[in-house]
């Protein structure tokens, strides 16, 4: 088979000749159709390429660098976008604990420090205890009495409701109850007197707050003293103490532990339900077991309702006291005693549940 038999001619060369029609055009005719076209050359001169000089490859490279695939435009693939890190998950919170209001160490110290000095003088010399109470009546009297000036200006006169305080407190001890309200009715007389010294303005404000204190500490802490002058009065004393402490412990300890439904929110906002039910079982057990083996002729369910008793008054005593502190808009009496505030705020317990253990306990073994 020759090649005429594939129905083309040889086919001439085009590059370089001045003959042969332009370059890459075929000649036409029927020796040429379209399906006929010969294959592409596989190899193709370069095309000279002139000699720019110095300049000319300045201006290729500032053009290069304009146009794509220029050094601002590299001819490189594409690069993957960094990843992000991952997001860290958030830590979650840590419940925050609970912790007490006041420093603990500072508040057991001076509780330990103020139980011995009680303890010593109340088994020691009764009439020392009374001195003790006395001192306790002026101090809570002149904190009371200085934080009504400060926040509401009210100036109820300090010297004659300290001076009639400590007298209430030893004529309890010596007249017993006749001998108390005696002295509280030359006390309120001697603050309206004292009063009159200065101008009329605000007179029946400044008199009024003085009879209130002349009552709130000096007349309640009477029946205190009025526990010592019993046969067993120590004991008495010293019940009349555990179970107000104790009912205080159980409703810290349990509202702290276990506190969740408010008692008084508008009042005190710390105080529970929890914390009173723990304070009414710590006293009741309290109380039967003080009643059984401290006080003559005591009987252990003669202490459960003194308990239950001691537990409500002493509670009542609290919000009281907070009361009067939310009024004035404190949170403390005063300052005297680390860890606790002042006098104030360790007898707002106290002074309210002393006429209460006084009167169970005639009504229960006597007065003698």
């Amino acid at each position: 088979m020759n090649d005429s038999s594939w129905g083309a001619p040889p086919r001439p060369e085009y590059w370089g000749t001045p003959e042969g029609p332009s370059q890459g055009a075929f000649p036409a005719g029927p020796a040429y159709d379209a399906y006929d076209a010969p294959p592409v050359s596989r190899t193709q001169p370069m095309p000279v390429v002139p000699d720019l000089g110095t300049g000319a490859e300045d201006r290729e490279r500032d053009l290069g660098a304009a146009l794509p695939g220029g050094p601002d435009f590299r001819d490189e693939p594409p690069q993957e976008p960094m990843a992000s890190p991952p997001p860290v998950p958030p830590v979650p919170a840590q419940p925050e604990k609970k912790k007490a209001g006041r420093d603990l160490r500072s508040a057991i110290g001076v509780g330990v420090g103020l139980g011995v000095v009680v303890l010593a003088s109340l088994f020691i010399v009764k009439a020392v205890f009374v001195g003790v109470v006395a001192v306790a009546v002026v101090v809570g009297l002149w904190e009371l009495t200085s934080r009504l000036q400060e926040r509401k200006q009210i100036k109820a006169p300090l010297v004659p409701l300290a001076v009639g305080g400590a007298a209430m407190v030893v004529a309890g001890y010596v007249g017993g109850a006749e001998g108390a309200w005696v002295a509280m009715a030359l006390t309120s007389l001697a603050v309206l007197v004292w009063r009159m010294t200065e101008p009329p303005e605000n007179y029946l404000r400044d008199v009024t707050a003085g009879v209130f204190a002349a009552f709130y500490v000096p007349f309640l802490a009477t029946f205190v003293a009025m526990l010592l002058t019993a046969d067993d009065g120590p004991w008495r004393v010293l019940t009349f103490l555990l179970l107000t402490v104790v009912s205080d412990t159980g409703a810290y300890a349990i509202g702290w532990r276990f506190g969740k439904h408010k008692l008084a929110p508008r009042i005190s906002p710390g105080k529970t339900r929890e914390g009173l039910f723990g304070a009414v079982s710590f006293a009741m057990v309290a109380g039967a077991l003080c009643m059984q083996f401290l006080i003559d002729d005591g009987t252990w369910w003669q202490g459960l309702l003194l308990g239950l008793a001691v537990a409500a008054s002493a509670t009542l005593g609290d919000l009281g006291e907070s009361m009067i502190k939310r009024d004035l808009g404190i949170k403390d009496m005063g300052t005297l005693l680390p860890g606790h505030g002042g006098i104030m705020d360790r007898l707002d317990s106290l002074l309210p549940t002393a006429p209460v253990v006084w009167l169970l306990l005639a009504v229960f073994v006597g007065t003698g």
